[in-house]
């Protein structure tokens, strides 16, 4: 089972958003414990990965050999490829 963890950037994205879209990606996130690779697309030309939850976008990073999930940033998807 994989751990999750937020950047700095990233925990204050998803402590900005309304309560109701934090429930949403909490409850996202958790289906990523046990097969991410199931539910994300990689991003084109980087080593990171995107996963959408509704009109929001999580950009992440997937440790395999740590069982790691690093949550680099949150945001809705117009901004969010944006200074990447």
């Amino acid at each position: 089972m994989y751990k999750i963890l937020f950047s700095p950037l990233a925990k204050k994205q998803y402590l900005k958003l309304e309560k109701s879209v934090q429930k949403r990606i909490s409850i996202a996130l958790r289906r990523l414990l046990f097969n991410p690779e199931k539910h994300v697309k990689k991003l084109v030309g980087l080593d990171y990965y995107r996963f959408r939850v509704g009109d929001h976008r999580i950009i992440l990073d997937i440790k395999k050999k740590e069982l790691l999930i690093f949550v680099i940033k949150i945001g809705k998807r117009k901004n969010i490829y944006k200074n990447f």
